[in-house]
């Protein structure tokens, strides 16, 4: 057997040569190589979009009124993806398993406004506003939120308007509700609906957020199922950090699709003065 290196090299270049020829010959085809060109263009901007939406941002639409008045239902949102690093579900459309971890992870802060798969259905996507870090003790009492043993404070900024969402009693319909002012343990503020004081939603246990987890709350308070609610219940619980998606920050436009029967109604249901808004 012959083990002369250059005779090595000269036989794997031929082998090489005899498997790219077919493919060779193949694409150089007239109409295949039309074929490419045409297909060229498209396939770029796919794979353009495709990367920006996984590592800069993606839109995101809002379809109930868990997080009235600061979003609406109808709103479409745009969400940066690399406030909190990466994982699987920064590539949009893209399932599976909870990470366990992130690429260059972040810690967010208490008020950010966050998409994040639902962690009992990780094909649901969700929006809520980040309250509690790990170690945190979160507490509602009489419908006031209690962080680390301490009341947040709440004031009176008049009155908003609730919509019914599509999957509700009187869908589309607005309701006169009082609007509030809460300031988180960071200064941040944020407006909430307050429509009652009492009932299990606004008196519950104690919750301590474990490690790696956040605990999320809608700011439309008595309409959000959110982590106050467990999964078990239909609700959200603790959402892992791995299943964060990004930091909502800019309403691109929105359209009261709860109120537009058919397509061509959009127009009249389009809400001009949501264009543009930033997301606090």
């Amino acid at each position: 057997m012959n083990s002369n290196p250059a005779d090595w090299r000269a036989r794997a270049r031929d082998l090489a040569q005899k498997t790219v020829a077919p493919f060779a010959v193949f694409f150089a085809h007239k109409k295949v190589r039309a074929t490419v060109d045409w297909l060229k263009e498209p396939v770029l901007a796919i794979v353009i979009v495709l990367s920006l939406t996984t590592v800069i941002a993606q839109p995101f639409y809002v379809p109930s009124g868990s997080m009235q008045p600061t979003l609406a239902i109808g709103d479409l949102t745009l969400a940066t993806k690399f406030n909190y690093g990466y994982s699987r579900y920064s590539i949009p459309y893209v399932n599976g398993p909870t990470p366990s971890g992130r690429f260059l992870g972040r810690m967010p802060k208490v008020g950010d406004v966050i998409v994040f798969r639902l962690p009992s259905d990780t094909s649901v996507t969700y929006v809520k506003r980040v309250v509690g870090l790990p170690g945190d003790r979160l507490q509602m009492r009489e419908g006031r939120l209690w962080i680390n043993g301490k009341e947040l404070a709440l004031r009176a900024a008049g009155n908003g308007p609730d919509e019914n969402g599509p999957h509700e009693e009187a869908a589309g319909e607005y309701d006169t509700v009082p609007k509030y002012i809460e300031t988180l343990p960071n200064g941040i503020e944020h407006p909430v609906y307050k429509k009652s004081w009492d009932g299990w939603l606004n008196n519950t246990p104690v919750y301590v957020v474990p490690n790696g987890y956040v605990f999320m709350m809608g700011d439309n308070r008595d309409d959000s199922a959110d982590s106050r609610v467990p999964p078990s219940l239909g609700g959200v619980g603790y959402v892992p950090m791995g299943n964060l998606v990004g930091r909502v920050f800019v309403v691109l436009a929105s359209v009261d699709f709860t109120n537009a029967d058919e397509i061509w109604e959009w127009i009249t249901e389009f809400r001009v003065s949501r264009m543009l808004n930033g997301v606090h």
